[in-house]
């Protein structure tokens, strides 16, 4: 029996969503080897995020009730002493800002082999098989990795777990030398004026080349965005013309989100956009080429020209 440690990942007093995600993994992992899934959330509102984070599949959440916000020290120092405490095999760690910051400082803390941006996980008796993606997306490769290890795993690429589950809570009374503690959260700051964090929106209206024109953009794309209460994206070639800012990319040069609705206008659907939006609940693709890549991942598929097609939903949306 394996048991795995996952380490919820948090922001601002909120979990993210990649933390549910990777309950999802890890818990695969852990049927797939026979042990417990264990999650552990530090620093924080850790108390409220146990009673979130208290779903199906978890068999035990470890709280580190140690400072407010995320600190790569702290995060260090705990999961060494919660690693050196539970023994885990496995490590799960979300593939986010944070979890980039601190998995590879516990591997090499720990001296363990370290896989990053995964997305598959199995089991071959004792070893993992850990896939990632390279190349933008066009080429999978497998680590075969024996023993232990620290992982860290893609968004959107797990569903969220759900469901009400019955997990034993336990404070984890950690020993952090403050003296090693050589950062401090001070602050946040907001995108810039006039952006937005198209990782939270619900509705996305996202528009790749075939909008052709910047022109085009601000009479057809931000007015079915406004009709529909919706968030304005791009695939590349929209943030390279300079037309939108890079926090509105979608991809894997820019952002992974995953809204209820997510509308591509006017784009192919690379391999690399694709990964950026491919968790989406619903997909709806307007292009004129039946064959594009788009067109396999779409839930619904509208094949004609956007500059007919737009005007018309924005009618009947206003």
């Amino acid at each position: 029996m394996t048991d795995i440690l996952a380490v919820a990942d948090h922001r601002r007093g909120e979990l993210r969503d990649v933390s549910y995600e990777l309950v999802t993994a890890a818990r695969q992992l852990a049927d797939n080897t026979g042990g417990s899934l264990n999650v552990a959330a530090i620093s924080g509102s850790v108390d409220e995020f146990a009673e979130k984070l208290n779903i199906k599949g978890v068999d035990k959440i470890h709280t580190v009730d140690y400072g407010e916000e995320f600190n790569h020290d702290v995060y260090v120092q705990a999961l060494t002493q919660l690693y050196e405490a539970i023994a885990p095999q496995y490590v799960l760690t979300p593939n986010s800002v944070n979890g980039l910051d601190y998995a590879p400082a516990v591997a090499n803390k720990l001296d363990l082999p370290i896989v990053t941006d995964t997305v598959t996980l199995e089991t071959d008796g004792d070893t993992l098989l850990a896939t990632r993606e390279m190349y933008g997306g066009k080429v999978e490769t497998t680590t075969e990795i024996k023993g232990d290890a620290v992982v860290t795993v893609r968004g959107a690429e797990w569903s969220p777990a759900k469901g009400t589950g019955d997990a034993d809570v336990q404070a984890f009374d950690v020993e952090i030398d403050d003296d090693a503690i050589r950062s401090t959260v001070t602050g946040f700051e907001d995108v810039g004026e006039g952006d937005v964090d198209i990782t939270e929106a619900d509705v996305l209206v996202s528009v790749g080349r075939g909008i052709e024109e910047e022109e085009n953009l601000l009479d057809l794309i931000f007015d079915l965005a406004d009709a529909l209460d919706a968030t304005v994206s791009s695939s590349r070639p929209i943030v390279d013309n300079g037309w939108l800012s890079q926090s509105r990319q979608v991809g894997q040069s820019g952002k992974v989100v995953t809204p209820d609705i997510y509308i591509a206008i006017g784009i192919s659907g690379a391999v690399q956009h694709v990964a950026g939006m491919k968790g989406s609940d619903t997909i709806v693709a307007i292009n004129t080429d039946p064959n594009a890549p788009i067109m396999d991942i779409a839930d619904y598929a509208i094949v004609d020209d956007l500059f007919d097609v737009v005007p018309q939903l924005i009618k009947e949306f206003q």
